[in-house]
């Protein structure tokens, strides 16, 4: 492993360990200070500050018991891709209780050793079936994504 994909794939897992760890001012702090997180689901935060909020609101609101396993980090220093397994069990009403994993890849711009972009990609529509959303919804939210 180079040392640039080394420095990312410690960077990112200390991200992604901060969230399943309950620390969202630690994953935060893996960011920029303008640094962007798109999330798959609750959409784009920008700042270190509205990251650790969206965390805590949205990731911590909606779910426990996080698991996210990264594989195949590679970065050039200027970009950094990884595959991930996510995992937790959802608190959402109407979803208390489920299990939900999922495989996705996360894309990161990087810049002085920190993260200015996350993104993600991943098949959201078997996440929200998993979920037991009804097929109106998940249609619903298909056509917002499609038109993003």
């Amino acid at each position: 492993m180079s040392n640039a994909s080394a420095r990312f794939a410690a960077l990112i897992g200390r991200m992604t360990q901060s969230i399943c760890s309950g620390d969202p001012e630690g994953a935060a702090a893996c960011f920029a200070e303008t640094g962007v997180y798109h999330d798959g689901f609750y959409g784009e935060f920008k700042g270190r500050a509205a990251i650790a909020e969206m965390v805590r609101r949205h990731f911590y609101g909606d779910a426990k018991d996080f698991s996210w396993v990264l594989s195949d980090a590679v970065s050039d220093g200027r970009i950094g891709y990884a595959s991930y397994l996510f995992s937790y069990t959802a608190t959402m009403q109407g979803a208390e209780g489920r299990r939900i994993a999922f495989r996705g890849m996360s894309k990161v711009r990087l810049d002085d050793g920190l993260m200015t972009r996350y993104e993600e990609s991943f098949e959201r529509a078997p996440v929200l079936a998993k979920l037991g959303f009804a097929d109106a919804r998940i249609l619903k939210s298909v056509h917002k994504w499609a038109h993003e």
